[in-house]
């Protein structure tokens, strides 16, 4: 058999003779079988209305001040969005939905045994635990408005409970994917400077109990080799009033705040009125490919769109029970677990382990146990049969 003849072809001769065909976009009604259904948004937010739409995200919020400029440009490419607002995270998440809902479920927690029950956390108990911690940060270990802090958390409530503790005092949180290691966390803690770190003695991860205080060691280690000292790490208790981990604590440095919380039981902070481009937190890159680089989220900017996002493109409204399965320690966990959801007053789910742990249908056990009603996740979180990819 003769041998094909193989053609050349050039990048430069596809460039010239490949046809683009032009972009099909989907009907509203198509799209709003999914997320959407509220066909008007679409012209409500086209380009010719650019920036003045996203008051629409900023009204969904509660100001202390309302803003002088949607979107100054002046300092290109360092946007500010609602410049001249005041605003606190903390409050819109909380403080806001006591009046008509605080009995309402706020967390659902799942913790990853399969013998342990769920727990639900209202926003009347979000709030008390929230201000006896953000009481906590100021009083004991010293942190003030415009302070970073570092945080090494796994999926408990606790993580969300630290983060709007922070942002009610105007504490700039930096949280690191609990699955890092502590040279990672020591990377994120030179970079913002913290001197207090916040972590957990231990969690659950694919049915075993794993020593996470050990990684706060390595991180504090590493942060003073490269000259930025710790002063103080605050070690949440998997089990309050129970040691999980093997990792000793070291005395003058390391404290449990399960123990601390009982000298501030009843504590209430008022809400720092941030600027509206004060950060809010800190979020860092993988650092795959290099060094981790941070990028700044700035308060009001960054809360009206993750607040608009959640009402209007995944159509999350107080009544819904939504579960996002990211991770806290990226972007999509802190928009879409933490601040959008609960700025909706909608109940966010919050699952401590993997998600076919102890077999691929555990996350449908767990949504149809809560009665998940939006449900939000990667396409490649799941593969054949259902297994995790």
């Amino acid at each position: 058999m003769a041998e094909r003849e193989v053609v050349e072809t050039s990048e430069a001769q596809i460039a010239v003779h490949w046809q683009e065909e032009g972009y099909y976009y989907p009907s509203t009604e198509f799209v709003a079988q999914a997320n959407m259904t509220d066909k008007g948004i679409y012209e409500r937010f086209s380009l010719e209305n650019f920036p003045n739409c996203f008051k629409e995200y900023a009204d969904l919020l509660d100001w202390y001040e309302y803003w002088e400029t949607i979107l100054d440009t002046s300092d290109a490419p360092c946007y500010k969005w609602f410049k001249g607002g005041k605003i606190n995270a903390s409050y819109n998440c909380i403080d806001r939905h006591l009046k008509n809902n605080k009995n309402k479920t706020a967390i659902h927690f799942v913790p990853e045994p399969i013998d342990a029950g769920y727990e639900h956390i209202t926003y009347q108990e979000l709030y008390v635990r929230v201000n006896e911690f953000a009481a906590l940060l100021r009083d004991f270990a010293g942190l003030k408005r415009g302070d970073r802090v570092t945080l090494h958390m796994p999926m408990v409530p606790e993580l969300p409970i630290t983060m709007l503790a922070c942002a009610r005092l105007g504490v700039i949180h930096s949280q690191v994917f609990g699955g890092f290691s502590g040279t990672a966390c020591a990377d994120r803690i030179v970079d913002s400077e913290s001197n207090v770190l916040i972590t957990m003695d231990a969690y659950y991860r694919s049915g075993s109990l794993l020593d996470h205080k050990q990684n706060a060691d390595v991180a504090i280690e590493h942060a003073a080799k490269d000259g930025q000292k710790v002063d103080k790490v605050l070690v949440w208790q998997r089990y309050p009033g129970k040691y999980s981990a093997e990792t000793p604590m070291v005395d003058g440095r390391d404290y449990f705040v399960n123990d601390l919380l009982k000298n501030y039981y009843g504590a209430r902070v008022e809400p720092e009125r941030m600027n509206s481009e004060d950060p809010l937190f800190l979020m860092y890159t993988s650092g795959t490919t290099g060094k981790p680089k941070g990028c700044q989220h700035g308060t009001g900017g960054y809360l009206a769109y993750v607040t608009g996002t959640s009402k209007f493109v995944q159509d999350i409204h107080p009544e819904d029970v939504y579960w996002c399965m990211a991770d806290i320690g990226w972007i999509t966990g802190h928009s879409y677990i933490v601040y959008g959801p609960l700025a909706n007053c909608a109940s966010t789910v919050m699952y401590e382990g993997v998600p076919t742990y102890p077999d691929a249908g555990r996350s449908w056990r767990i949504a149809q146990d809560l009665d998940v009603n939006i449900f939000h996740t990667a396409p490649t979180r799941f593969g054949p049969c259902g297994k995790s990819a």
